[in-house]
């Protein structure tokens, strides 16, 4: 069955997406776009020159600002705005990024009006909220990316402190999809099976979540920019869940109606994904502790979301 994808925005993060997509063939096509003359072909033609190489036949095409090539879009990976620079917050970006995401989200259903629309630009859960508030598409078909990286940031710690393959842990953040707002799940975190907390000290287990959630500030600062791999390739795996109706888990920023005590909000869950978008919200038993932290992160979120009242933009 043929699937297309497009993804907005070819810089980094958008063309570590397609070039993901593309090598594991979970669309027939992908198309890039980005408003820079010549970027998406030139990145779209350098993909396609690893086709050979890699052994794929995924068709990636680029184009400059024509979301005419965008029509009939399956899922549509959002990732336009401007990354962020040293000492900027995600918060920082909103100023710039919500007229982009806007203009774009309604750009593209003009021509796919049934596409799933995943977000990726930041701050990440108030950009899905703008979206949501202003696009009238069902809740499932608005998808706010963060807790799929957040949750492969922490298995990475996580598999460092225990020295081991990160293929081997499970670990899994909720919340906000920011520095002071994400909450690794240090206690359902898991290492074959046994409970990470019965390997490691509560102070190594405090370590890794901390360091989980400076983890894009980290690489902010290594890179002089925003990372862009592991962003790009948690963008295609949340499309590959939906594309192949894999019912899989992962956590991403969608809309709450009373789950987790929470009504309109768009803030990071564990989901199951599937050919619908969203297709159920899972709610887990969390320790205290950890339902503490994560109504203080919805709290950061609606205050961060308030801007966007104040911008006039909702």
């Amino acid at each position: 069955m043929k699937s297309k994808v497009t993804v907005v925005g070819a810089g980094n993060v958008g063309a570590t997406c397609a070039n993901v997509l593309a090598i594991n063939e979970v669309a027939s096509e992908v198309v890039l776009l980005d408003v820079k003359e010549g970027v998406a072909e030139g990145k779209a033609m350098d993909i396609m020159q690893t086709a050979q190489l890699m052994g794929f036949d995924t068709v990636v095409k680029g184009c400059t600002n024509d979301y005419a090539q965008t029509a009939n879009s399956d899922v549509v990976v959002i990732t336009s705005g401007v990354p962020r620079k040293p000492g900027m917050t995600r918060e920082d970006l909103i100023g710039i990024n919500a007229g982009i995401v806007k203009s774009v989200a309604e750009s593209i259903l003009a021509y796919s009006p049934n596409a799933i629309l995943i977000i990726v630009s930041n701050p990440m859960d108030t950009m899905a909220c703008l979206a949501m508030k202003t696009l009238g598409l069902p809740s499932n078909r608005i998808i706010g990316m963060g807790g799929a990286l957040d949750s492969s940031r922490f298995t990475y710690y996580l598999s460092q402190a225990l020295q081991c393959n990160a293929n081997d842990v499970q670990g899994m953040v909720i919340g906000g999809h920011g520095d002071t707002t994400m909450v690794p799940l240090t206690s359902l975190a898991t290492y074959k099976g046994v409970p990470v907390s019965k390997l490691l000290s509560k102070e190594k287990m405090e370590e890794v979540a901390k360091a989980t959630m400076v983890g894009g500030a980290t690489l902010t600062g290594l890179l002089g920019t925003s990372a862009w791999m592991a962003p790009g390739a948690a963008s295609a795996i949340v499309v590959e869940a939906i594309l192949r109706d894999q019912k899989k888990i992962i956590p991403c920023s969608v809309v709450l109606n009373g789950e987790y005590g929470l009504n309109d909000i768009m803030i990071g869950v564990p989901v199951i994904l599937g050919k619908n978008g969203v297709e159920k919200i899972v709610e887990l038993e969390l320790s205290e502790e950890e339902k503490e932290k994560f109504a203080a992160s919805a709290v950061a979120v609606r205050k961060t979301n308030e801007i966007l009242k104040e911008m006039n933009l909702v």
